[in-house]
């Protein structure tokens, strides 16, 4: 009886208990973006008023107008339609490296924390030296292998992003590990893997979260800069990375939209996200107080 009520006493504050807009109009204005960010994203093809790679070389570099509300780049296509399906690339690329280094992260984190001893430090120093191995080195690498593309930056920002939640998770679960709510399932016979995904995982999951959300930004902004280098996204595909790229002859030429456009759209893409994160981490922060 006495152990039946000690695991039921201590729950950590679910997802469920993250209210979304109570940390202020920041917080809120910045989860509005992420909204809109992700409504453009799935409906460009709905809202773009042209084909982001139909070409026009007659109207080069024409400014806004109502036919052209952002103007056109050198090649006379149509700067907000790129920018819509750009939103695409610019978000389906950091989607997938925050999912695959999430779940690997969680799996190493628990697993290390969960069965201390010698897999805890093998699992610790192999993420100690993926860690160390900086993200766009290894981005560049797997391109000189595979070709550039979006593949190949997302399996390596993926493996780059996977200690960073791995050291988290691998702390917390540790905290975790040692309340008496475990211990006393571990008493009562359940198995280790049933403790880490019915109530470990469960608590661990909101900071988790935080930390997600601050990475998909990182990951937006480097998948950017590889694309912005010529590793990533290849023209004439649209992406916020290499239209800045392309923009760069423009503003020689004095037409800065071209290139302010999409840097503009990948700041506040970023920012939004550090915003969603650190909100997200504060809130969970006084909640645990």
């Amino acid at each position: 009886m006495t152990s039946t009520l000690t695991t039921a006493a201590y729950r950590r504050p679910g997802l469920r208990g993250l209210r979304l807009f109570g940390q202020g109009p920041l917080f809120a204005g910045s989860v509005a973006v992420l909204a809109a960010l992700v409504l453009v994203a799935v409906l460009a093809p709905v809202l773009a008023p042209y084909d982001p790679e139909a070409l026009d070389l007659g109207a080069s570099l024409a400014g806004s107008s109502g036919d052209h509300l952002l103007g056109t780049d050198q090649s006379g296509r149509d700067i907000l339609s790129r920018l819509l399906h750009g939103a695409r690339t610019g978000l389906l690329g950091p989607l997938f490296v925050v999912a695959v280094s999430t779940l690997l992260g969680l799996l190493l984190g628990v697993v290390a924390a969960w069965r201390g001893g010698w897999a805890d430090t093998l699992l610790s120093r192999s993420m100690d030296l993926v860690f160390a191995i900086p993200g766009l080195l290894l981005a560049i690498l797997l391109v000189s292998v595979l070709g550039s593309g979006m593949t190949a930056p997302v399996i390596a920002m993926s493996i780059a992003y996977t200690p960073y939640v791995g050291r988290l998770v691998r702390g917390i679960a540790r905290q975790e590990k040692q309340r008496p709510y475990i211990e006393a399932y571990v008493v009562q016979g359940w198995s280790g893997w049933t403790v880490c995904v019915r109530h470990l995982l469960p608590n661990i999951a909101p900071t988790v979260l935080a930390q997600s959300a601050m990475n998909f930004g990182y990951a937006l902004m480097d998948l950017a800069a590889l694309s912005f280098l010529g590793f990533g996204v290849q023209p004439p595909a649209a992406d916020w990375g290499a239209m800045i790229n392309e923009g760069q002859g423009a503003v020689l030429q004095g037409a800065m939209l071209p290139a302010l456009a999409p840097a503009a759209c990948v700041v506040l893409a970023v920012v939004a996200f550090g915003i969603v994160g650190e909100g997200l981490a504060d809130r969970i922060a006084r909640r645990e107080r």
